[in-house]
């Protein structure tokens, strides 16, 4: 069960306890899980009791026992503790691999992992000046807010509601990628720099890991074929895939708070998290020597493909393209 899965078991709880008399309140339109923090327990963990505390009216504590029988009966979830003021943590079954939920949750919907419809019905109007920067953010945020079910309509005239900084220069000199990214990569209130960086093929120069770290995916992808193996959802077996699941089971909430906030930035600099834990993982996925490929080398390249399927989805939004060569 992926992050995303819980969330939404979660969120059926609620409606469940609301539906059965348990529970007056307006069921949220998402819950977030998390990690447990401190004095917590189980694979995660979510505050929601403490958020519908108030306008159920009950103590947090109370409203999660009410909850917890909704979340223990769920296939999938081997128990649920309560701890602290009315954190409920939860402990997914043996079975119920979040790693390889999640690879295959990002396998089956591609390109729409993390869309959703929290902005189903929403308009946002944006006003912009003419100006090349906010013409760029604005075309972004048109296509960010889409994957959440909502529309944008892009116009211009006072009152501007959309006024990033201004780019100090032209930035078409830098070619369609890296001027996409140069402008859209700092958040709105930042100036730009128009500057050759975008272009060098080195480390420090954030696209460049993005995009080279979605070309190692296809290449894996490639190699694989040879060595005569594909990929397989399954445990990976190897450290370095704790923080590259990590960051991907993160993609839907970055990419419903940038839809929210209206702020592609949030989502290219999301992408540079992906692919800076990726690159280290993506040199274990092979194996090396006389080694045999085994069932964690399928899984690790299958981890490897859904990191790829998250920074290219993630680099078309921004407008970007994400080159299987590099």
């Amino acid at each position: 069960m992926t992050p995303v899965e819980l969330s939404r078991t979660v969120l059926h709880a609620v409606r469940r306890a609301v539906d059965e008399g348990e529970l007056s309140v307006t069921v949220p339109e998402r819950v977030v899980v998390t990690p447990p923090g401190p004095g917590g327990c189980g694979d995660y963990a979510t505050n929601i009791a403490l958020q519908l505390a108030r306008p159920a009216g009950q103590p947090p504590l109370r409203v999660a026992e009410i909850l917890r029988p909704h979340l223990v009966s769920v296939a999938g979830v081997e128990d649920v503790v309560v701890t602290g003021p009315g954190f409920l943590n939860i402990s997914l079954r043996p079975d119920a691999d979040p790693t390889a939920h999640l690879v295959r949750d990002v396998r089956e919907r591609g390109a729409a992992y993390g869309h959703s419809d929290v902005l189903a019905g929403q308009v946002v109007t944006l006003r912009v000046p003419y100006d090349v920067r906010a013409e760029v953010i604005a075309d972004a945020v048109v296509r960010i807010v889409a994957t959440q079910g909502g529309r944008v309509e892009v116009e211009h005239g006072e009152p501007v509601n959309l006024r990033p900084v201004p780019a100090p220069e032209d930035p078409a000199p830098l070619g369609p990628d890296a001027a996409q990214w140069a402008l859209l990569h700092p958040a709105p209130h930042d100036r730009p720099r128009i500057t050759a960086d975008h272009l060098v093929q080195r480390e420090g120069n954030p696209l460049f890991r993005v995009r080279y770290a979605y070309a190692r995916t296809r290449a894996l992808t490639r190699n694989a074929v040879r060595l005569g193996f594909s990929a397989a959802p399954g445990d990976p077996d190897h450290t370095d895939a704790v923080v590259l699941v990590t960051a991907l089971a993160d993609h839907p909430r970055i990419l419903a708070a940038a839809a929210t906030h209206r702020a592609p930035d949030r989502l290219a600099r999301h992408l540079v998290t992906v692919a800076d834990a990726a690159l280290p993982f993506l040199l274990t996925v092979l194996p090396r020597g006389e080694e045999k490929p085994s069932a964690a080398h399928r899984a690790r390249l299958a981890l490897a493909e859904a990191a790829g399927t998250v920074l290219a989805g993630g680099l078309s939004l921004l407008g970007i393209d994400a080159p299987d060569h590099l």
